[in-house]
């Protein structure tokens, strides 16, 4: 009899998507590139999901897959320019809640809640031990689309349950409307905050002080995903390591890496996660 597959330690929960970009049609969605990040920094990551069965799913072979079913897929259409990232909504799966979640997937060491469009409750952070490290990416929380499906930053207060209860809260600065304000009042509610900058790179708000953390300059491809892979690379390094600077000067490294490459392919290949674990200066 074979020995049964190791529980993950990598738990990630959101719906995967549909992504409609201008280089076709294409596997997406948060829980896609943290996994598939999460397994090339040597993780064993699992996901939670809801999609319909028009979702190709070949690229996650081997990543143990809990999909409620659905009578569609969430499916976004994005549109870049040098303004920023333009995003309709143009289909929604079927919530998540808790009791999707395998018995045996519960006790993850890292748990990482990646809601795209309100998929969850926040009250779903409130489902996991404090000896676990819960990771959020609140996007789909702090996002609103009208009848046309067009996405724009909604208030953030309905998600604040669980941004005091996650360890590490990553957003992008585009996720309030570039707002600083609002930003200062989100890292006065958590415990740990991260907001990406997109080319510029990283600040890190934690015990009361803020640094900023350049991302080195590339040739960018495609950003799709580069938030999801820095999240993702974060969380994982500072479950290592529990310093929020090096692992910001870490994640930079990978979504910095990550635009080079066009969608899907910009989770680490081999040798960057290792290149990026050496250089560190403070």
């Amino acid at each position: 009899m074979a020995p049964a597959a190791a529980p993950p330690d990598y738990l990630v929960l959101g719906h995967l998507c549909l992504d409609q970009t201008p280089f076709g049609r294409a596997l997406g969605g948060t829980a896609a590139y943290a996994a598939l990040t999460a397994r090339a920094l040597e993780r064993r990551p699992a996901i939670v999901t809801a999609a319909g069965d028009d979702l190709d799913l070949s690229l996650l072979e081997g990543i143990p897959l809990q999909r409620l079913a659905s009578a569609g897929t969430t499916t976004f259409h994005n549109e870049y320019s040098a303004a920023g990232r333009r995003q309709h909504l143009l289909a929604r799966a079927a919530a998540l809640d808790a009791a999707a979640v395998p018995p045996a997937w519960r006790s993850a060491a890292i748990v990482h809640l990646a809601p795209v469009a309100g998929e969850m409750a926040p009250t779903m952070a409130s489902s996991f031990g404090h000896h676990q490290l819960v990771g959020l990416t609140p996007q789909g929380w702090m996002r609103t689309w009208d009848d046309d499906g067009l996405v724009s930053p909604a208030p953030w207060t309905p998600a604040l349950p669980a941004l005091q209860r996650a360890d590490v809260v990553v957003l992008g600065v585009e996720d309030v409307g570039g707002d600083e304000d609002e930003l200062e009042r989100l890292a006065s509610a958590c415990r740990l905050l991260v907001a990406t900058e997109g080319s510029a790179g990283a600040r890190v708000y934690w015990n009361h002080d803020v640094r900023r953390f350049a991302a080195p300059a590339v040739e960018a491809v495609d950003p799709t995903g580069a938030g999801d892979i820095f999240a993702a690379s974060f969380f994982i390094r500072y479950h290592q390591t529990r310093d929020p600077w090096e692992a910001a000067r870490f994640a930079n490294l990978l979504a910095s890496a990550s635009v080079t490459r066009r969608g899907l392919a910009g989770v680490p290949v081999p040798g960057e996660a290792r290149q990026a674990a050496m250089v560190w200066t403070r």
